[in-house]
């Protein structure tokens, strides 16, 4: 699906064509929305369909007119329990015009732009618009990273009164979803470190400072990963080890009734 947006006097509004000034929105898009698009923007199609590739790593490339930054952003697995996500690429094109998102989904990173959630955003200020998806990215990765905790404290309680396998194997699906998180999170900190590096990204005092927030709430996403991934650990040893626990009690008692009937 192809949507331009343009900011009109503060408001967020639709527009029929690609001007300067606007946010061409890219999701899910067919091959000819792709092609005009590259065509309009006179950028490599390859480039506008690289996000699309579930494989692309996040990175930042400097074409000739145009930038490519590629961030992973999280997402809920379909069908999946609570708590369990994965991540996918998310592309940011940006010209001397306008700027251009392509994903392969509908995400609440860009969706909350699109439904004006976003204070202070205008579709005119493009390095502006560019960190505060990054912001907005990072601080969807805290909020998946608590309700992952949460889960595992819900399987965490039910420990000493009916621990079932299913338990195990959820707790193996939120540490899968941890290991995504912290692949995906180091390599964003990598793009982000050479946004602060790039020169030929024009940059206004305000949006440094801006950059500078979400380089630290990337950083804490990073740190709550981390913590998160030690605490499933240390829960699910102590699983595995009630579990033993039990098959020995199990065990012993057979065993005494085994020495009964003997003798």
């Amino acid at each position: 699906m192809l949507a331009i947006y343009e900011t009109v006097n503060r408001r967020l509004t639709r527009a029929d064509e690609i001007v300067e000034g606007t946010w061409i929105c890219l999701t899910a898009p067919s091959q000819e929305e792709i092609r005009e698009v590259a065509a309009t923007l006179d950028i490599e199609p390859a480039d506008v369909q690289a996000a699309l590739d579930p494989e692309e790593s996040a990175r930042i490339s400097l074409e000739d007119g145009y930038t490519v930054i590629i961030v992973d952003i999280p997402l809920k697995v379909d069908g999946a329990a609570e708590g369990v996500y994965t991540t996918i690429p998310l592309g940011i094109l940006l010209t001397q015009t306008t700027i251009t998102t392509v994903c392969s989904v509908d995400t609440p990173v860009l969706s909350d732009f699109a439904s004006c959630r976003v204070r202070g955003f205008s579709t005119k200020k493009k390095m502006r618009f560019v960190y505060q998806i990054l912001y907005r990215t990072a601080t969807i990765y805290q909020t998946n990273l608590r309700i992952i905790d949460k889960r595992r404290t819900e399987i965490e309680e039910r420990i000493g009164q009916h621990t079932e396998d299913v338990d195990l194997i959820d707790l193996h699906e939120l540490e899968s979803t941890l290991v995504y998180f912290a692949t995906s999170l180091r390599a964003n900190g990598v793009v982000l470190d050479r946004l602060t590096r790039y020169k030929r990204l024009e940059q206004y005092p305000e949006d440094t400072e801006l950059l500078g927030d979400v380089i630290v709430e990337n950083q804490q996403a990073i740190e709550m990963t981390s913590i998160y991934r030690d605490i499933i650990n240390g829960t699910r040893e102590l699983m595995s080890s009630v579990i033993d626990n039990r098959l020995n009690n199990v065990m012993k008692y057979l065993t005494s009734i085994t020495i009964v009937m003997a003798i």
